[in-house]
């Protein structure tokens, strides 16, 4: 090899090198931004879990921040925990649902709340929050979709 074959070799490769380094530091910076996301991501977590926890040991429906603003949320019935720790509507609902001689449909729930049941838009909403309160143990859901008030 000639002097001029090595030197272009070595300027080849140098160039080859130069830009593997390039690519190498955009991935390291886009790494290293990653990681600042999951950090602020596992902070605010670690704030939610523990406003959260504080807040259940109080009494009522606990209150958390969301976007900046409180929510309520639906306690799950245990002893000691009553109806006033629902939320006002979800108090409605299972007002309601006991008004009730026995099992009843949503739609005949929105009808007792004076809910436009003719606009499936209504009835949604209100199909979310009895299903909340039956997951949570405050209402008994039925194969056929119908309510019921737990003893």
């Amino acid at each position: 090899m000639t002097d001029p074959e090595v030197l272009e070799r070595i300027t080849t490769r140098r160039a080859e090198l130069d830009g593997l380094e390039e690519q190498l530091i955009k991935q390291l910076s886009e790494v290293q931004a990653e990681q600042d996301e999951l950090a602020v991501a596992v902070r605010v977590w670690q704030r939610m879990s523990e406003q959260l926890a504080d807040e259940r040991t109080e009494a009522g429906s606990p209150v958390v921040q969301v976007a900046g603003r409180a929510v309520r949320l639906v306690p799950d019935r245990a002893p000691g925990v009553n109806e006033s720790a629902l939320p006002v509507d979800y108090q409605r609902i299972l007002a309601a649902v006991r008004r009730a001689a026995g099992p009843i449909a949503t739609r005949a729930i929105g009808e007792m709340l004076g809910l436009d049941t003719q606009v499936r838009g209504k009835l949604e909403p209100l199909r979310g929050k009895l299903t909340k309160l039956a997951d949570r143990g405050w209402l008994h859901k039925r194969p056929d979709g119908k309510f019921t008030v737990r003893p």
